[in-house]
């Protein structure tokens, strides 16, 4: 499980230095092996490989007659890359989706469970602030959550 915000920062080449953390999991479950593709204009989602198989599967099952579903097909199937853990537990983000969600230098890498969502630092604080003003009064009558 992956859990919790690491702000980071990218090297001259691209590359993100996974928490140490969460290396072990990942070599674990995926051999290092890791995916990566557009969740948004604002960020990118990282999956360990067997994770983003899962995710694929589904993705690609969906009828593609359907325009909303072949435009999500196109994004995230479309953007899709391969990375891959380095001896120094790094990974290179390509350049191509770094540009497409404006990843720099400073990043928020996100856990959400089976994933990571990979931001920008200054779109992560936007975002993070989006929801604690959507939250404040709790989710509503239509779901019974108490935390």
């Amino acid at each position: 499980m992956f859990r919790g915000v690491t702000r980071l920062t990218l090297d001259a080449k691209g590359r993100l230095s996974i928490p140490a953390k969460h290396r072990e999991t990942l070599v674990r479950e995926a051999g290092g092996r890791l995916m990566a593709t557009v969740e948004s204009r604002n960020c990118l989602l990282i999956y360990p490989e067997p994770q983003w198989l899962l995710i694929e599967a589904k993705v690609s099952a969906l009828p593609t007659t359907n325009p909303k579903v072949r435009a999500m097909q196109d994004l995230i199937i479309g953007n899709v890359c391969e990375m891959e853990l380095d001896s120094a537990g790094r990974v290179l983000v390509p350049p191509e989706l770094r540009e497409l969600v404006g990843l720099d230098k400073d990043v928020a890498l996100v856990g959400q469970g089976t994933k990571f969502a990979l931001w920008d630092s200054v779109k992560w604080g936007a975002r993070l602030d989006e929801a604690i003003e959507m939250y404040q009064g709790g989710l509503g009558p239509d779901f019974d959550i108490s935390l």
